[in-house]
């Protein structure tokens, strides 16, 4: 039973974790210069243009296409999230970016309400319950201090890799999936999309009370959950899966009755519920040769799951003390432990084992796996750490509590203190990838405003990616994995803008993926960062093209930016 005073423990927390992550949004608004804007997003603003795209759509249809590519294809995407996001938002008639920060509002707090539920269920004590919470709430890996040793011994960027695949220091640091704080900040989708957890709190629950019921329940909200992010079924089924294996270990010397029966068919019943989006996802990426490819190219980003051996440094001070609570109880010890513990053990092994699943989306099981991490790290402090400190002085019994709680959450946060800070560092250089400049921007909402909603733009990967998200027309250039064969697209459109690229080339590329608008800016003419701009030519210089003899006409043009209409 959670009390009222513990409820409200939870919405101060709520409303502090918000205010908190929101200040870095204020202040990227409040400190753009007057020729730039910020565009909304923190990190990762490829894959966030990529659901803005989808929020475009589906402000005006139940289906989106993909408009991060050129190549004509239908719509045939669903994503339940965005589309209630988009529905809303164009009753509304507001854009992407207000419907973005609500999604943060209600992530943060169905999440952190469903946390506080599931760690009482686990632990008896108010300060037990309360650390858990924080523990998932704020825990970081050891990134911070990783920052610290480059800077001090000059280590290279990439440690503890292979040639193939070598794994960089970022990667244990800006990995959202499994730090909740980072993800409220930035990628409020993965709080809300780990909202797959409430299957697994009315199953271990329901079994013996009303078990068909929760089962049905469970089943329901799985499948309500895939919808919005099809990847956590496999975390779904494969943890109830390893659970239902462990109980039948557990009880096999009672023969036949040691299989949990009402368990195979809870899980039956759940399985068959949440189908459907798998099926959908499936069928969609192996039928549609544009979502084909789409997912053929995942592994683009070059970003998986961390080496087993290095899973520590991701995951920080609660891993260990979660994998000391497993040795400190027994690795493969099964007999004697509750139900409770025993879902524990399986939900802990069985993510640690599905974060190497033989797909290029491996990294997206991470999500959750701070919430069995934080229960079992404060188990192995309050039933080991603390009672040890209490046989020291065993009159500072509430003492040794405070100083233990405060120790674990001095340990867990500095990674996250760097993260906020960095994005402080980041937004303050005001420029791309988080800004657009306002004459950019005014082009994208021109083209918006006088597109036909599937005309073909041109423009370099910095504006691009945003050509779907603001204005509702395609790009042929715009995302590493929905833009259909990247890297070719991507040196095309750099040698499109180089003067020294004959008419001929430019008059192919313009026909071949039927291109209606030429979008000519900043970026597209003179030096920028090298992941959002083509290379200047060879003497250095910005001297652009003669885009009237490309056969181009202007149709908008401001003191930086023109856009230029194809003659067919």
């Amino acid at each position: 039973m959670v009390s009222a005073r513990e409820w409200g423990f939870v919405g101060i927390s709520i409303v502090a974790v918000l205010v908190l992550t929101s200040l870095p949004y204020v202040y990227a608004h409040l400190s753009a210069p007057g020729d730039w804007q910020y565009m909304g997003v923190m990190v990762n603003v490829p894959d966030h243009v990529q659901y803005f795209s989808w929020y475009w759509d589906y402000t005006q249809a139940n289906f989106a296409s993909n408009r991060l590519t050129p190549e004509p294809n239908a719509p045939v995407f669903f994503n339940l999230l965005w589309w209630m996001l988009g529905r809303l938002g164009g009753l509304l008639g507001v854009g992407y970016e207000p419907m973005f920060q609500a999604l943060r509002v209600v992530s943060t707090t169905g999440f952190l309400i469903l946390l506080y539920r599931m760690v009482a269920w686990y632990l008896p004590g108010l300060w037990q319950r309360r650390l858990a919470f924080l523990t998932v709430l704020l825990a970081g890996g050891f990134g911070w201090l990783l920052i610290v040793a480059r800077e001090v011994f000059n280590l290279p960027q990439w440690i503890w890799g292979t040639p193939d695949y070598p794994l960089e220091i970022s990667l244990l640091i800006f990995t959202f999936e499994p730090n909740t704080f980072y993800s409220i900040l930035s990628t409020p989708h993965l709080v809300g999309a780990a909202l797959y957890m409430l299957a697994f709190d009315l199953v271990v629950r329901g079994e013996f009370a009303r078990p068909w019921r929760a089962a049905i329940l469970a089943g329901l909200w799985t499948q309500f959950m895939g919808w919005q992010h099809g990847y956590d079924l496999f975390l779904v089924w494969g943890i109830l899966a390893v659970y239902g294996l462990l109980k039948m270990l557990r009880d096999r010397g009672r023969g036949w009755g040691a299989i949990p029966w009402r368990l195979v068919w809870m899980g039956v019943i759940v399985v068959g519920l949440s189908f459907p989006p798998g099926l959908y996802s499936f069928l969609l990426t192996q039928l549609d040769p544009i979502w084909k490819q789409v997912l053929g190219q995942f592994g683009n980003a070059g970003v998986y799951s961390p080496y087993p051996w290095t899973v520590w440094v991701l995951m920080g001070p609660a891993f260990l003390l979660a994998l000391a609570q497993q040795v400190r109880i027994g690795l493969f010890r099964l007999s004697g432990l509750d139900d409770r513990s025993l879902f524990l053990k399986a939900w802990f092994w069985a993510n640690f084992a599905l974060l190497y699943l033989p797909t290029d989306y491996q990294i997206k099981m991470l999500n959750g796996w701070q919430v069995p991490i934080g229960i079992l790290a404060v188990q192995f402090v309050s039933e080991a750490v603390v009672p040890w400190l209490q046989r020291r002085r065993a009159g500072w019994a509430a003492t040794w509590q405070n100083l233990a709680a405060a120790g674990l959450l001095l340990a867990i946060v500095p990674t996250n203190l760097y993260l906020v800070a960095w994005r402080f560092v980041e937004l303050g250089r005001h420029t791309y990838p988080y800004y657009l400049q306002r004459d950019e921007v005014a082009a994208l909402e021109w083209l918006r405003d006088n597109g036909t909603g599937d005309d073909v733009v041109l423009a370099s990967l910095a504006v691009g990616q945003y050509v779907p998200a603001v204005s509702g027309e395609r790009a042929v250039l715009a995302h590493w994995a929905q833009t259909v064969d990247y890297f070719a697209k991507r040196e095309a459109v750099t040698a499109f803008y180089d003067p020294a690229t004959p008419a001929d080339d430019r008059q192919a590329l313009l026909d071949k993926y039927n291109v209606r608008y030429v979008l000519v800016g900043p970026v597209e003419t003179g030096p920028q960062p090298a992941d959002y701009a083509p290379q200047p030519s060879a003497d250095g210089s910005s001297v652009e093209p003669d885009w009237a003899a490309q056969g181009l006409e202007p149709v908008f043009e401001t003191a930086t930016v023109t856009i230029y209409r194809v003659r067919r």
